[in-house]
């Protein structure tokens, strides 16, 4: 067998494609193909990814047998590949600081005046150049999504010409009456003749019981039995239907396509002293660009120079500004607010933030959910199942009871119209690609509909506890005065640690603007090894650090030791030698923590801690958040802990920053990642949040199991209406024109449902 080693990859750019239908029939005609190995069609996309032998030639077939379906296609670019996730430490353990000295707050290498930190087809036929051969005679969208109102589609071209067609014989019937019956066969010609081209490219191509087979057998058999009219309007309302349905596919379509039109189309370069206007595209990595208040960031990156605010709703859903600082990420398609930023570039225009969102959602699309699996082989049975009822309800009432030949053809036909498996279909297909298009519009990714299934699933989720649910950084918890009050211990502290970019130093900085405290120059600073570090304020000589390296009053000594059996790093400020307070620190929850764990009890799934942190770290953020805490654990141990979990019939979702949990991520049912947007977040887990918000977990689940509600509604729509018909056609209650609203009614009340969840919204 040939390894994937050996194997070439092609992409292609195909047109008209609008449901899942016309992705399985590109599929089965391009896999027929010598040479090729694999094949892989995303609608969504409206891309080909064709895996061919070194030796195979199949552009030539590969094109040939797309166009001959009725879909455009050209050759399109390979996609940048994803640059390779960076090491990440593992932060468990980064923040259990038993002291204030030098291992953890090293003064004396840091530069304090720089930090630079680095079965259902609607095709037209296509004559090559990827327009329609007939000028919208075929029925397919040649155009880009976006490019057209609804009514300028070829479709609604050949629906309207259908229409004209169908008021002529109306006309010529009213004034000719001996014509009979064949006007209005002549006016079906119109829209059945694209129909029946499709149908026989489709069975030349693996495909031959598909809607368009079975639309030609009903029309033509109509048209024998002397029912031209309704075989002319079956016709016409098959057409609207597609029309309608291509509608709602193209919105989908451009619901996510449209995050491509966040990014700027130029940048401003830093290049030879000076700035320089140039294409967002052709940025490289490394280089720097500036970007002005109002303007949209042209590409991932990290902060130079400049602090401000910067909305990125655009890319993780956060309606709320987030601030940056030096050393900050920021994400391309997000826009700068208030203050001028230098930003230097971490990744390509192919492999931003954005670009890959896009990416990972039109590949998750092609990742079909089990459900989805089961309609399609279920779908493969069932056409050529509906072909022989429909010839038996036609053949054997006559044959056997004496009845009507014309009365139990025309019921036999009007099944076949019914059966059409469209809505069944693409039941599943598009509540998918909606649930998956709504959560990549508000940061919340899922890599297929067999993930989104799995998370509508979940039970037990459990969390990492730095970074997930805290902020991965110590804050300022407790200031404690001795002999000044709390603000001029804060004020004398930041002091010290003004342009120290330390954790521990940065929490100090932030809590002092936080409070708006106007913070003094220190002089003469100094590190001292194992200690902390020392300097003059205001003619007084400061010392900031390890509890350990001062005498403390033993009130203030008992307050320290308190403080420390909670978890927290513990900082003593003196003046000129004298205790003056203390400043404690931690690693705090996240705002939204409570909030987001609540959400999930309240949906009945109980969350915990799995943590590779300090138990009285771990218990402290555990008690505040009323979570059940399991600490001081091994990356084995937390495996371990999930497939315990697992085997007492829970079904677990396990939530961490991608890699130090990786061998838990690839235990759990499903692995949630939240990493802000980077490589890790979106290539190691099953689902990412790009918003480290942790009441996105629950939103998550909430879309999952909207969008498993919606699959099972549009299932039901889909058969309910086949069989209420069924039933009355055999009765003799409806005829052909219900016939064809049951299957064409179906699907486009399918797709209108499956559409709700794009307005389907955060709670929490």
């Amino acid at each position: 067998m040939m390894g994937a080693a050996q194997k070439i990859e092609e992409r292609y750019r195909v047109t008209g494609m609008d449901c899942a239908g016309c992705a399985a029939k590109i599929d089965r005609a391009v896999r027929r193909i010598e040479g090729v190995e694999d094949v892989s069609v995303s609608v969504t996309a409206g891309t080909l990814v064709v895996q061919r032998r070194p030796d195979a030639a199949i552009e030539g077939p590969v094109s040939s047998s797309v166009r001959a379906l009725g879909y455009g296609i050209t050759a399109a670019p390979r996609s940048g590949a994803a640059v390779p996730a960076a090491p990440v430490e593992d932060h468990d353990h980064a923040h259990d600081h038993e002291d204030y000295g030098h291992a953890a707050h090293d003064h004396s290498g840091h530069d304090h005046a720089s930090h630079d930190h680095a079965g259902h087809d609607h095709a037209g036929h296509d004559d090559g150049r990827g327009e329609s051969a007939l000028a919208g005679m075929h029925g397919h969208d040649d155009a880009e999504d976006g490019e057209l109102a609804w009514w300028q589609t070829p479709k609604a071209r050949l629906t309207l010409l259908a229409a004209l067609a169908l008021a002529v014989a109306f006309l010529v019937t009213r004034f000719a009456p001996g014509l009979g019956h064949w006007p209005y066969a002549l006016a079906m010609l119109v829209g059945l003749v694209p129909i029946a081209r499709r149908a026989l490219a489709g069975a030349r191509y693996g495909t031959p019981f598909s809607i368009e087979t079975l639309m030609t057998i009903a029309a033509v058999g109509a048209v024998c039995i002397g029912a031209s009219e309704e075989a002319a309007m079956v016709v016409f309302l098959f057409l609207i239907g597609e029309m309608l349905e291509g509608a709602a596919a193209r919105r989908a379509r451009a619901s996510i396509r449209s995050l491509a039109t966040l990014l700027p189309k130029t940048a401003l370069l830093e290049q030879g002293g000076g700035l320089v206007e140039v294409g967002a595209e052709t940025l490289v990595v490394g280089a720097v660009i500036q970007v002005r208040p109002g303007d949209r960031i042209a590409a991932d990156g990290i902060v130079l120079a400049g602090t401000g605010s910067v909305d990125e709703a655009p890319v993780t859903g956060e309606s709320v500004p987030k601030k940056k600082t030096i050393g900050d990420d920021v994400f391309a398609g997000t826009i700068n607010q208030d203050a001028v930023l230098r930003v230097k570039v971490t990744a390509a225009a192919t492999d931003n933030t954005i670009a890959r969102v896009i990416r990972l959602v039109e590949e998750a699309q092609e990742a079909k959910a089990p459900t989805e699996r089961f309609i399609d082989r279920f779908a493969r049975f069932y056409t050529p199942g509906v072909l022989v009822v429909g010839a038996l309800v036609a053949i054997l009432p006559p044959l056997l009871l004496g009845a009507s030949w014309d009365e139990w053809i025309y019921k036999g036909l009007a099944i076949l119209l019914i059966g059409c498996p469209c809505a069944l279909v693409i039941s599943t297909p598009a509540a998918i690609a909606a649930g998956l298009a709504n959560g990549a519009r508000r940061g919340l990714l899922m890599k297929g509909g067999a993930v989104l299934e799995g998370l509508a699933g979940i039970d037990r989720v459990a969390f990492d506890k730095t970074g997930t649910l805290t902020l991965g950084m110590p804050v300022v918890s407790d200031i404690v005065p001795a002999g000044f009050d709390e603000r001029e211990v804060l004020r004398l502290a930041a002091a010290l640690e003004t342009g120290s970019s330390h954790p521990l130093a940065r929490a100090i900085l932030a809590r002092a603007a936080a409070d708006g405290v106007a913070v003094p120059d220190a002089e003469a600073l100094a590190a001292l090894a194992g200690k902390g570090v020392e300097g003059t304020v205001e003619g007084r000589r400061l010392f900031l650090g390890a509890p350990g390296a001062v005498s403390l009053p033993e009130a203030l000594g008992a307050r320290a030791h308190a403080l420390s059996g909670e978890g927290k790093s513990i900082a003593v400020l003196t003046v000129d030698g004298v205790p003056a307070g203390l400043l404690a620190m931690r690693d705090g929850p996240r705002p939204d923590a409570k909030a987001g764990l609540a959400a999930l009890r309240k949906m009945g799934i109980e969350p915990l801690m799995l943590t590779g942190d300090n138990r009285r770290a771990a218990d402290a953020v555990g008690a505040e958040l009323g979570l059940d805490v399991r600490a001081e654990l091994l990356p084995a141990d937390k495996q371990g802990i999930i497939k315990e979990l697992q085997q007492s019939g829970h079904r677990v979702a396990k939530v961490g920053d991608g890699i130090n949990d990786a061998p838990a991520l690839a235990a759990a049912d499903i692995g949630i990642a939240m990493g802000g947007g980077t490589d890790v977040a979106l290539e190691t887990a099953d689902a990412a949040i790009l918003n480290d918000r942790v009441g996105d977990v629950a939103e998550l689940v909430r879309l999952a199991r909207r969008t498993l509600r919606n699959i099972h509604q549009n299932v039901a729509i889909a058969l309910g209406l086949k069989a209420v018909f069924l039933v009355t056609t055999i009765l003799g209650i409806t005829g052909l024109w219900p016939a064809i609203l049951a299957d064409t009614g179906a699907t486009v009340l399918v797709t209108l449902n499956a559409l709700t969840l794009l307005g389907f919204g955060r709670r929490t």
